[in-house]
């Protein structure tokens, strides 16, 4: 019988979600608000992983400040996440990207929105002035 995930898809849907076990209950760090771990994609070696992560809160300003928390705790993050991993060899070694895509649909779902309501007032507008035309 067929494996239907790999050795590594296994691996990353572990780590994410040991990881986000961590982060809402051992990390208390007031530089970092609601962090969500996204996705996580291990190396083929599994010596790296690189995990995405959104934020409450979006401010560039802000990104950048909980990035560099997440940065600096990151060891510790992995140590954690060593404890608990306890039937893994080797923790691999854990790199933090801001994971934008969330962000981005949101803006492009408004811009969207916006189109799709522009043109219904166009046609509203429209399909108005043509009856008033027809009455007179």
């Amino acid at each position: 019988m067929a494996r239907e995930f790999s050795r590594t898809q296994r691996v990353n849907q572990q780590i994410q979600r040991e990881l986000a076990m961590i982060m809402m209950r051992e990390i208390r760090d007031p530089r970092l608000g609601m962090v969500t771990i996204n996705d996580v994609e291990t190396s083929r070696d599994l010596n790296y992983a690189k995990v995405f992560v959104t934020f409450l809160d979006n401010e560039p300003e802000q990104v950048k400040a909980q990035m560099d928390a997440l940065l600096e705790l990151a060891p510790y993050i992995r140590s954690l996440l060593a404890s608990s991993l306890r039937t893994m060899r080797a923790i691999p070694e854990l790199r933090f990207t801001y994971d934008s895509s969330l962000v981005e649909g949101i803006r492009m779902t408004n811009v969207v929105n916006k189109v799709v309501a522009d043109d219904k007032a166009k046609a509203e507008k429209h399909g108005t002035d043509e009856s008033e035309e027809g009455q007179e």
